[in-house]
């Protein structure tokens, strides 16, 4: 199964400048200084000036764009991450990509850009029922479901007739479908239960039922939808042993 699909706009294509600044320049991109680059060609020679084994310094890769403060929320344990970055904190437009951390080498895109919608007003830090944004973090991908049946995921799936999406979205396209397949967003929800449980840990008024969900064609009312054969491949590469979560938000507040 290739992950590798789609055009790059725009936001992807500053997100793979910032990988090729990442991962060619190292930390700084700056030439060593003289006394540095003396000690690294003694430490590189043998006795009687023979050539020596060469010592290799490994820089683990971080995901591009995202700044310290969102880099801190993931943990050591997560080694899968799809990342959901908008085009600004009030676009409903947006772009996924999958990562995997590879032990040495840090985190490794293993997908091309995925188009994607969010919440029609953006996104926000606080999020509350009703207000038409995405929250902005990074949330656990435990639990998927939806009315047809799963397409091979190793999450927990719930198939069920509940899955229903009638009427129409914001644009006026046929909401039909949009939950044929989800994967369940931990925000504000209790891991571990079929994406349809309600309970709100953090209260009724922080909202809730954020998913990803197949794409409609317009702006969610909270979540983040995905074109339907990308929904199978996410459900079909998301490994709970990985303990996957998705990071998402604007630019410029993922970059904080």
């Amino acid at each position: 199964m290739s992950l590798r699909t789609g055009p790059f706009p725009a936001v992807a294509l500053a997100a793979a400048s910032l990988l090729l600044l990442t991962g060619c320049a190292g930390a700084t991109g700056r030439a060593a200084p003289a006394d540095e680059q003396k000690s690294a060609s003694a430490t590189a020679s043998g006795p009687a000036g023979q050539p020596g084994p060469q010592a290799q310094i490994v820089r683990a890769q971080e995901i591009p764009a995202l700044g310290p403060g969102t880099r801190a929320q993931l943990s050591p344990a997560n080694e899968q991450a799809v990342v959901v970055v908008g085009d600004d904190a009030d676009s409903n437009q947006s772009v996924a990509m999958l990562y995997e951390r590879d032990p040495v080498q840090g985190w490794k895109p293993v997908s091309d850009p995925w188009p994607a919608h969010n919440a029609l007003l953006g996104w926000t830090d606080d999020h509350r029922t009703a207000d038409h944004r995405s929250p902005i973090g990074v949330f656990g991908l435990t639990d998927a479901g939806g009315k047809l049946p799963d397409p091979g995921t190793k999450l927990p799936y719930d198939e069920a007739a509940a899955f229903d999406a009638p009427g129409t979205g914001f644009e006026g396209e046929p909401l039909e479908g949009s939950f044929d397949h989800v994967v369940a967003i931990n925000y504000n929800r209790e891991p571990g239960t079929t994406p349809l449980d309600w309970t709100r840990p953090l209260g009724s008024e922080k909202g809730g039922g954020i998913w990803i969900h197949v794409d409609h064609g317009g702006p969610t009312q909270g979540c983040v939808s995905l074109p339907l054969e990308r929904m199978k491949d996410l459900l079909r590469w998301l490994d709970p042993a990985k303990q996957p979560v998705v990071v998402m938000g604007d630019l410029a507040s993922l970059s904080r």
